[in-house]
């Protein structure tokens, strides 16, 4: 396959990076296999003008803004509720109202499945040593490019309904490399009771948080891990609020110096989001454009170029 022109030997990152220690650091965790990866929507923009990469619009899934848009025309959002500018949150809602909660999800689908790929990016990632992978996006790409990477995925996803256990890793032994874990933590198209997607969902979502062990939203697998190994969040800018509830809830009294930090790609971080989570939470902000921090990482951790 066609590799990346023009850049550095593999295991020397691209020529015009300085990348820091703390990358070093996680480089070696995804290498080890013992860092989580939390990927978001962002995963799927086109590259940059000027990138190797191509990522043809009819092969993207419609990121937040863009599917709002589609459900606010199907919905006559504007007139439901004049002069409020349509979120995905807001829209979805007002869709249920007018539609139906089975149309809803059947729109969802028909968006993000149907004609779309996994971008090159998404295909790097799942070739890469990750045995634990969270994600909100409710598409099935990332579990696409870990088959096609020749990986055996458990692919779990949210219990909306609550009256079950939160599905767990069953096959008789840990998550591997080979065999990763991913846990849909805004649900799966494909199973329209698990998605998360309106106000009202999001609402019951937090609420749950506070639920025992055994019926806790989030796997217990991933909370032990949260405490133990880095967590590496693409796709994801911090200024969603939603995320930052979520990973705030996760680490709820849990003291800064006994979790190891966790890596936010972000082109642009918000100055004062990221001010105040690399104080309080740990985090660490990359600035940098997916399209160029993923090839790096992925030569990085395998030696080799990533295909384009």
């Amino acid at each position: 396959m066609p590799t990346v022109p023009g850049t550095a030997p593999p295991g020397e990152g691209p020529k015009t990076a300085d990348h820091s220690p703390a990358e070093r650091i996680l480089v070696d965790a995804v290498r080890d296999g013992r860092c989580i990866l939390f990927l978001g929507a962002g995963v799927h923009f086109p590259p940059p003008d000027g990138s190797p990469f191509t990522y043809p619009a009819e092969e993207r899934p419609p990121l937040g803004g863009a599917l709002a848009v589609q459900l606010a025309r199907d919905c006559n959002f504007a007139n439901v509720v004049p002069d409020e500018l349509p979120t995905l949150q807001r829209v979805s809602l007002c869709y249920e109202k007018e539609l139906g909660r089975m149309k809803l999800v059947d729109q969802i689908r028909t968006a993000v499945e149907e004609g779309t790929r996994p971008s090159a990016a998404v295909r790097a990632l799942a070739e890469l040593p990750f045995s634990l992978i969270i994600t909100t996006n409710y598409d099935t790409l990332f579990e696409k490019a870990l088959r096609a990477a020749g990986k055996d995925p458990f692919v779990a996803w949210f219990d909306a309904k609550g009256d079950s256990p939160t599905g767990e890793y069953t096959p008789g032994k840990d998550p591997s490399a080979e065999a990763p874990f991913v846990f849909k933590v805004h649900g799966d198209v494909n199973h329209a009771e698990s998605i998360v997607v309106t106000d009202e969902d999001y609402i019951g979502f937090v609420l749950r948080m506070s639920a025992s062990d055994r019926f806790h939203p989030i796997p217990e697998t991933f909370r032990y891990r949260f405490q133990k190994w880095p967590t590496l969040f693409v796709g994801y800018s911090l200024f969603d609020y939603n995320l930052r509830l979520l990973f705030r809830t996760l680490r709820w009294k849990i003291d800064k110096a006994e979790i190891p930090d966790s890596y936010s790609i972000d082109k642009r971080p918000d100055p004062l989001i990221s001010d105040r989570w690399e104080k309080e939470q740990g985090f660490r902000f990359i600035a940098a454009d997916v399209w160029d921090w993923v090839p790096w990482l992925y030569g990085e951790v395998l030696g080799r170029e990533m295909s384009l």
